[in-house]
């Protein structure tokens, strides 16, 4: 059984930071590709970022590059999302993912690859 559980989301103001961890069982992290979605209310769920299982090789959508940043500790099994210089375009439920498929880094933007999904981690940000 694998469990990811998102923790860290909370409020700041524009300019702020916050890191999210997804804490991850049943699975080690340093093995699969996990990745970072967010969805806007009434909007679709969006990647942000992922970490391949093969040379840690990170991936970002555009709008969070040089803003975000991805990493694993494989010690605690958990991957994080440091965000930084934070916008409110940014507020959204933060996901965490895990592919235990090995899918093509070509997929890593799509939500259905993954496999596994947390709850989830509301990040609100004000201007």
């Amino acid at each position: 059984q694998v469990q990811l559980v998102e923790s860290g989301g909370g409020s700041v103001q524009a300019g702020g930071s916050l890191r999210l961890s997804c804490a991850a069982s049943g699975r080690p992290v340093s093995s699969y590709t996990v990745g970072w979605f967010r969805q806007a209310p009434g909007k679709e769920r969006d990647f942000v970022a992922a970490i391949a299982w093969s040379r840690s090789t990170t991936y970002y959508a555009d709008s969070v590059k040089g803003r975000f940043t991805i990493s694993r500790d494989n010690a605690k099994n958990t991957v994080y999302l440091q965000m930084n210089s934070l916008k409110p375009e940014d507020t959204a439920v933060y996901y965490c993912a895990l592919d235990q498929e090995y899918s093509s880094n070509v997929y890593y933007t799509l939500p259905g690859v993954y496999d596994y999904w947390g709850q989830g981690t509301q990040v609100t940000v004000s201007s």
